[in-house]
């Protein structure tokens, strides 16, 4: 069912098996494994994640290389609800542990925000990232790009910038080193560092050696039509022929709602989980971008599949077994 400010009576009246904080592709994964194994399951979506900015998931077994990352969601989150998972827009704020359950604080709603707070047995967080992108006085110049010829995840997409004229877009020195992984898709590589950091020495020689030019000066904005990069204009007037990109700026992690819960094992901004995707905490599991590992929609699907799984073993290992004298309806 879907929930909103009008009917979160429902929902907090009850404490769910388990609550999923965050619905993209992990997310929804577990919430039908959940209801399929007749568990009761919250999924609480912030909206616009990571998966929702693809416009085209082109290495997803069984789907058109063309399908959106919306599609995706949106297939998954009519299918939750099809098994009476409940869905709620909304912001996780905060999960606390209160010993057997979690209560989990949801801001709904921009204006006149509602704050209701829900209890669950288990907790799923799948939340994700969000990719930093060049910021523009005109933002609308990034969106027309990125996602299309303008990509962030080297692994998604370096088979489309093969042999390419391509700029690479870093905030830090450090990333710079993704040039020389780049390069096993394509060798014309610009860097631009958007006015963000300096580069030292070694780097500049590092570059000069393999050819990649360097451009220190802001980016004033990327050109082309249709989505198709064709270049990038510089603020200082330089014109860079490009028709792809990457933008290696790093990432968001949606993950401040769990750092109230102690003893937590992360490694940087992600959490370490066992080979079922659960924390340090018993009760707790981590999917997709959050936890430690490969930041792909497909592992992201698998990840609800076994954290779901996981969760309905220790519920059905301690239920009372169910028995033939159970009543199955009247007789006609």
């Amino acid at each position: 069912m879907k929930l909103s400010s009008k009917n979160l009576e429902v929902a907090l009246n009850k404490t769910y098996d388990v609550i999923v904080a965050g619905g993209g592709a992990g997310g929804l994964s577990a919430a039908i494994y959940l209801a399929r194994y007749g568990l009761s399951c919250l999924v609480v979506e912030k909206g616009k994640g990571r998966s929702f900015w693809m416009q085209d998931l082109r290495n997803y077994l069984g789907l058109a290389p063309t399908t959106p990352g919306r599609d995706l969601l949106q297939q998954g989150l009519e299918h939750a609800l099809s098994l009476g998972v409940d869905y709620l827009r909304g912001f996780v704020e905060e999960a606390r542990d209160e010993g057997d359950l979690f209560a989990v604080k949801v801001k709904v709603g921009k204006a006149n925000s509602l704050y209701p707070i829900f209890h669950s047995k288990y907790l799923i967080a799948a939340t994700g990232i969000i990719d930093h992108l060049p910021q523009l006085p005109d933002m609308q110049n990034v969106y027309d790009y990125a996602g299309y010829s303008l990509h962030v995840c080297l692994i998604c997409d370096g088979y489309e910038m093969r042999d390419q004229k391509a700029v690479l877009i870093v905030n830090s020195e450090s990333q710079i080193n993704t040039a020389f992984v780049l390069n096993w898709f394509t060798p014309y590589i610009s860097v631009l560092t958007h006015g963000l950091c300096s580069v030292g020495p070694a780097m500049r020689e590092k570059l000069a050696e393999h050819g990649y030019p360097l451009y220190e000066a802001p980016i004033r904005r990327f050109c082309g039509e249709n989505h198709q990069l064709s270049g990038v204009e510089l603020e200082d007037g330089t014109h860079i022929e490009a028709t792809t990109g990457l933008v290696a700026m790093g990432s968001r992690y949606h993950n401040a709602y769990l750092k109230g819960i102690p003893d937590l094992n992360w490694q940087g901004e992600n959490l370490l989980t066992d080979e079922w995707c659960r924390t340090s905490h018993p009760r707790l599991f981590a999917l997709g971008d959050l936890k430690q590992g490969l930041n792909q929609v497909s592992i992201a699907v698998a990840d609800g599949t076994l954290a779901a799984t996981a969760i309905w073993r220790e519920i059905r290992r301690a239920a009372p077994p169910r028995k033939w004298v159970e009543r199955l309806g009247s007789p006609a």
